[in-house]
């Protein structure tokens, strides 16, 4: 039942509860095939913001390299990663290629809420029965040490001030009785699991919570961070590229150069011949291994993805609260994850602008199967201008004009993990001699800033495993789960 709240929020704001399950998307209804990205997509504030994204059309004119040792197809999170274990183990005289269809960074990871947050134990009994304790409790500890991974390099770099690095903590708000039930039934049941930062949570009831932050509805806290995605990853590159020169690799980037088809090369005999050719608007592109890190858009390279890899516009908005508002300075999740959202605070001003997302559970089909950034959903902008308000009664002016608004493209699964490692001519196959050579790191259903960096490492380590020779002893990370590699991606 609502606690409370049902007499404030209008209809199209009731929790999930509500709407039938997203998952009956899935279920119902094959998808259409994914194109590439559409060429005027929305501005978002963290790309658009000025000298926010200089990278931005790098190498989009001029020669384009036409020899690679590797190719990789997208320069978001997934995509920069792979390019920095690469420059780290790769080994000298070798040649990595960044192909992107757009500006750099310009799709779900520049458009984005900001997190980077594990989950800690929310959904853990679900995963747990489907997967088993051991493989649920790895898909959390693949969180946990990504984010303790880019805090170690954003704090080893120096870069916290130009990321906008905040650890304001995350705190999650329960709407309704049966969501507090669930997270705690999650919780009970990973604390016996033994998972990792279960005794971190900090359980706070209606009373702290209205107190300290103005809203009478139970919750939780946990620390984690938000940052800026776009300049991570402008970072996380950048460093590639010295890391490359170091030891001998280049490391290219080509904007605005859409990988519309790959073939294979007849003649290519041995994992050190050049096996794939690319094709572009601006020519062939030559390699010996491909990663596919194009997330949403999987499935017009990889047609067996197709309705298993689901194209799912986010939108997001940037707001302000009123004068004098004590917003704190955490992140937050409602409304079971379909709302989030955070203040970032500046020097210079005197209300912090709080980017707000969610609210895909207004549309009819949750924004599945939508691949259009160019535009906004007028009902799911509406629900956003509508959340806050009522939750925080006096912070939040409900007629207050939005700075910015926005959609992106998120790739969400079927199983709700992501695909990684060698591509399989089928989500269950482990048939690989059609596509030897390509490999994949995509599908993070709305959780790519806290998965992506380790997919790609795994991929990554895979490729430099067959390059040795040693490809056949390659042996996953501990914190590695089997069941998010492509051919293994179902239940136990």
């Amino acid at each position: 039942m609502l606690l409370g709240l049902h007499h404030l929020i209008p209809a199209f704001l009731l929790p999930t509860g509500f709407f039938p399950p997203e998952q009956v998307v899935f279920e119902t209804q094959r998808l259409n095939n994914t194109g590439l990205p559409v060429p005027n997509p929305t501005h978002s504030f963290w790309i658009d913001s000025p000298q926010a994204n200089p990278l931005a059309k790098e190498g989009s004119s001029g020669p384009l390299t036409r020899d690679a040792d590797v190719c990789i197809i997208g320069a978001g999170i997934t995509g920069v990663s792979s390019a920095y274990h690469l420059a780290r183990n790769l080994g000298t005289g070798k040649m990595v290629v960044i192909l992107e269809a757009r500006d750099f960074c310009s799709g779900a990871t520049g458009r984005n809420g900001g997190h980077l947050t594990p989950p800690v134990f929310i959904g853990f009994y679900d995963r747990q029965q489907k997967y088993g304790t051991e493989e649920a409790k790895k898909s959390y500890a693949l969180e946990n040490y990504v984010s303790s991974k880019l805090l170690k390099i954003i704090k080893q770099e120096g870069w916290d001030e130009d990321l906008d690095l905040v650890e304001g903590g995350r705190i999650t708000m329960f709407m309704t009785e049966e969501e507090e039930q669930k997270a705690r039934r999650d919780w009970e049941t990973a604390r016996m699991a033994g998972l990792e930062r279960v005794d971190e949570v900090r359980w706070l009831e209606r009373e702290e919570m209205q107190a300290k932050h103005g809203t009478s509805f139970p919750g939780t806290f946990f620390h984690s961070h938000n940052l800026w995605p776009l300049k991570l990853v402008s970072k996380l590159y950048s460093l590639a590229k010295s890391q490359g020169l170091n030891s001998g690799i280049d490391i290219r980037l080509h904007t605005r150069t859409p990988v519309t088809s790959i073939s294979h090369i007849n003649n290519a005999t041995s994992s050190s011949a050049r096996r794939w050719s690319l094709a572009t608007p601006r020519g062939q592109v030559n390699c010996s291994y491909v990663i596919h890190a194009t997330n949403a858009y999987a499935s017009f390279l990889l047609p067996q993805l197709r309705g298993e890899v689901v194209p799912t516009r986010g939108q997001v908005i940037a707001i302000r609260p009123n004068l004098g508002a004590q917003v704190g300075r955490s992140s937050w999740r409602g409304n079971g994850g379909f709302e989030y959202w955070f203040p970032r605070y500046r020097r210079e001003e005197e209300r912090p602008l709080v980017i707000l997302g969610g609210a895909r559970d207004v549309a009819p089909r949750f924004e599945k199967d939508e691949t259009d950034d160019s535009v906004l959903n007028v009902e799911v902008g509406k629900a956003l201008r509508g959340f806050l308000p009522p939750l925080f009664p006096g912070m939040y002016d409900p007629n207050q004009e939005v700075e910015w608004e926005w959609t992106g493209i998120m790739g969400y699964t079927t199983s709700s993990a992501p695909f990684v490692g060698p591509v399989t001519d089928g989500i269950t196959s482990t048939r690989v001699e059609e596509y030897e050579g390509q490999y994949i790191a995509a599908g993070y259903t709305g959780h790519g800033m806290p998965r992506a960096y380790a997919c790609a490492e795994v991929v990554a380590s895979m490729i430099t495993a067959d390059l040795s020779g040693r490809g056949n002893e390659w042996t996953a990370p501990a914190w590695f789960p089997r069941h998010y590699l492509m051919g293994h991606n179902s239940s136990a």
